[in-house]
């Protein structure tokens, strides 16, 4: 097939997007497809076909390191920006040239269900859950009440004057990406301020003190639970990409807190109507309670990321597992 990957874009989030991506690239070239990557931000020059389009962009090597700082959006859009848009010119145009679109994007408009929305108004097929998943799943006040609403357990709201300590995050940001633990008041007011850098609201919750789990879900089958154990610290956005924290999967729990885990990891997942796959992420309270932090319509998927470790333990080889996303795709339509 040929299958184009859209990684980058305009998000705090775009190196581990383009980690993602360049290892998707590698492993669907490996399984035979002809695929490419673009960054969506960045314009492209119109191509009449998708051999002309791999002729003009397709590169030998897409490998990404993940640097430890927050991408600068501010550079990234002086050097490459097209005002406000967010999809760079014939980026579309490239879509529809593809048999499928793997998205391979992270945060922002690759999550929140617009460029779903888009590719569903021109006919493109592409990878994931569709819109709607996307946009209820993006929003963690949305997806928190719909979650608590099927049954899924999530941390207690708070407000900053609330007793600490507390957990301050932007409602549709990834990666840890704005958030901080507040343990002590004088911290609280620069916690706000990191929130708001990235959006005007903010969610505030009652820190649970715990063991941290992930759960998966690929083609409505549950995966193996993974536990995530920080070296230092807690699970922010460095302890995530710069390989400071040891992930354990299957985690070395008692058989009763895997299936309660896996059961809620499948609930939301239903829950905000997510499609061919998904990453539902959990604390387990010091006394056996399972709190649900989050779900990810697009999960990240380096081999490292915590997905392909949860397919690896089903069995299911890096390679099988993006062909198998590809697969679902072109099946079901999206």
């Amino acid at each position: 097939m040929n299958i184009l990957v859209l990684a980058g874009g305009y998000s705090p989030e775009r190196d581990v997007s383009l980690a993602s991506g360049a290892q998707v690239v590698k492993a669907l070239r490996n399984r035979g497809h002809r695929t490419l990557l673009l960054d969506p931000y960045k314009s492209i020059e119109a191509q009449p076909s998708f051999e002309a389009l791999y002729e003009a962009y397709a590169k030998d090597d897409y490998t990404h390191a993940i640097p430890a700082q927050e991408p600068d959006l501010a550079a990234l859009k002086r050097d490459f920006g097209d005002g406000e848009a967010l999809l760079g010119r014939y980026v579309l145009a490239a879509c529809k040239l593809a048999d499928v679109v793997f998205i391979a994007l992270h945060g922002s408009y690759g999550e929140n269900g617009q460029l779903q929305a888009t590719l569903d108004l021109h006919g493109v097929r592409y990878t994931g859950s569709d819109f709607t998943g996307c946009m209820l799943s993006m929003d963690k006040k949305i997806a928190k009440t719909l979650m608590e609403l099927h049954g899924v357990q999530t941390p207690p709201t708070a407000t900053p004057e609330s007793a600490l300590p507390l957990v301050i995050k932007p409602p549709c940001g990834g990666s840890s990406i704005g958030v901080s633990i507040v343990r002590d008041k004088a911290e609280l007011a620069r916690a706000i301020a990191y929130a708001q850098e990235y959006e005007s609201d903010m969610l505030v919750e009652r820190y649970i003190a715990g063991r941290e789990f992930s759960v998966g879900v690929l083609d409505s089958c549950v995966l193996p639970v993974i536990e995530i154990c920080p070296k230092a610290g807690w699970f922010d956005y460095t302890n995530k990409y710069q390989g400071t924290t040891v992930d354990i999967c299957p985690a070395k729990i008692p058989d009763e807190w895997a299936v309660r885990l896996q059961d809620a990891a499948r609930k939301a997942h239903k829950a905000l109507r997510l499609g061919s796959y998904s990453r539902v992420d959990f604390i387990v309270s010091d006394d056996g309670e399972i709190y649900c932090l989050e779900a990810n319509s697009l999960p990240g998927l380096a081999p490292v990321s915590l997905l392909p470790q949860e397919a690896a333990a089903a069995g299911i080889s890096y390679e099988e597992m993006c062909e198998k996303i590809v697969e679902l795709a072109v099946n079901r339509g999206g």
